[in-house]
């Protein structure tokens, strides 16, 4: 779909249908990097369980360039917050199935407290923030998921 390096050269940043290869994401975090303590990542994956509703599968849909816009905000107000060296952000759009990858989040720092804090913070945002839509195809039927009250409350943790 569409792929843009965040203003830092150290920060990669990806809205795309193609599937992500997570060895190569914590490669790429650790690449000629000697300054870093620690490499953090979450991956989030595809499951057949949602709100109490069997899942076949799901489409994620986004709206390009704004999407990335607030990708890359996010990113940049978690390195303003913890002392961040890079980011690697991918999230997938389009048809997934049950078990495919969605969303890579991987930060370096010197330090783990930072590196933890930061992907936690930039995976809460991104639930949040981030102008994805979700349609799962259930057992009864296709629906829009909304964004949930637990979600919306992780924000408050960061204030």
């Amino acid at each position: 779909m569409s792929a843009e390096n965040a203003s830092n050269s150290q920060h990669y940043i990806a809205v795309q249908q193609a599937d992500f290869d997570v060895a190569h994401e914590y490669a790429e975090l650790r690449k000629d990097n000697r300054s870093d303590g620690a490499v953090v990542f979450f991956t989030g994956l595809v499951r057949e369980m949602n709100q109490g509703s069997q899942v076949s599968g799901l489409t994620l849909e986004h709206y390009p360039g704004m999407t990335e816009k607030a990708l890359q905000q996010i990113v940049a107000d978690a390195c303003s917050r913890w002392p961040v060296n890079r980011v690697r952000l991918i999230h997938r759009v389009g048809t997934l199935a049950i078990s495919d990858q969605i969303v890579f989040v991987g930060v370096s720092s010197s330090h783990r407290e930072a590196a933890f804090d930061a992907c936690y913070y930039i995976m809460d945002y991104l639930k949040n923030r981030a102008p994805f839509w979700k349609k799962e195809v259930t057992s009864d039927g296709e629906r829009w998921v909304e964004a949930l009250d637990k979600d919306k409350q992780a924000l408050d943790k960061w204030k």
